[in-house]
């Protein structure tokens, strides 16, 4: 008896011991691989702010606090509690880019997107991340058209998707075979908007920081939400 007490204590110490190196092995690598992650994280978020304003040259973190949108000062403020204004030449305002996310068909979509600077129109559109199904819903960032149903799409009163061809200025062709998806990136929009749209201050207002801080939000600096790259995985 005691000699089987004694092998199962080797086995349980055995076992600590392994468990306790492969925790320290995946905390190293998760180390030394967190600085590559956090810059290819913010270059994603800075690639995805020009692409859905065109002409922004420079982008700044504004943050909604005491009642008005201002440029950041600090390390406050996460990135679902954050717009980006963007400059173009001679710091001309070129518009807002608004991050914004949802439940889709298969997992919470994630995305950007540009308005115009008086709010008025959605200029530009981007998938950040998305694990809606392989060949339908991830046609929400695959299928050029869809998205560029968000280029000069206007916001009032609400965007509409339109199963076939919609006319209206304010309308949204659905993916055929993906309906749900499409239909959970309007309403993440629709719903991006009825939350910054209202707190948008004058666009004669807006001009760049002679000293800008606070271009990445926290969470972007700790690794999340914003990926290296759009995400298509099966859901």
């Amino acid at each position: 008896m005691s000699g089987a007490r004694a092998g199962g204590a080797r086995l349980v110490a055995t076992l600590a011991l392994a468990g306790l190196a492969s925790g320290l092995a995946i905390v190293s690598a998760y180390r030394l691989t967190l600085p590559r992650i956090q810059a290819n994280q913010a270059a994603a978020l800075e690639r995805a702010v020009f692409e859905v304003l065109p002409g922004a040259l420079r982008m700044e973190r504004w943050l909604f606090r005491d009642g008005r949108l201002a440029p950041a000062t600090g390390p406050a403020g996460a990135l679902d509690e954050s717009l980006f204004a963007a400059f173009g030449e001679q710091d001309r305002f070129v518009g807002w880019a608004v991050p914004a996310a949802g439940a889709g068909f298969q997992d919470t979509i994630k995305l950007l997107y540009g308005l115009d600077p008086a709010g008025a129109r959605v200029v530009g559109l981007a998938v950040l991340e998305s694990r809606e199904t392989p060949g339908l819903g991830d046609k929400i960032f695959k299928d050029a058209d869809f998205v560029a149903e968000f280029s000069g799409l206007a916001v009032e009163p609400t965007i509409e998707l339109i199963q076939g061809h919609g006319e209206g200025a304010n309308q949204v062709d659905a993916i055929t075979g993906a309906t749900i998806s499409s239909r959970a990136v309007v309403r993440i929009v629709n719903a991006g908007n009825a939350l910054w749209r209202p707190r948008l201050p004058d666009p004669a207002t807006v001009a760049p920081s002679a000293t800008p801080a606070g271009t990445v939000p926290p969470d972007v600096e700790r690794g999340g939400p914003v990926p290296g790259g759009r995400v298509g995985d099966p859901g």
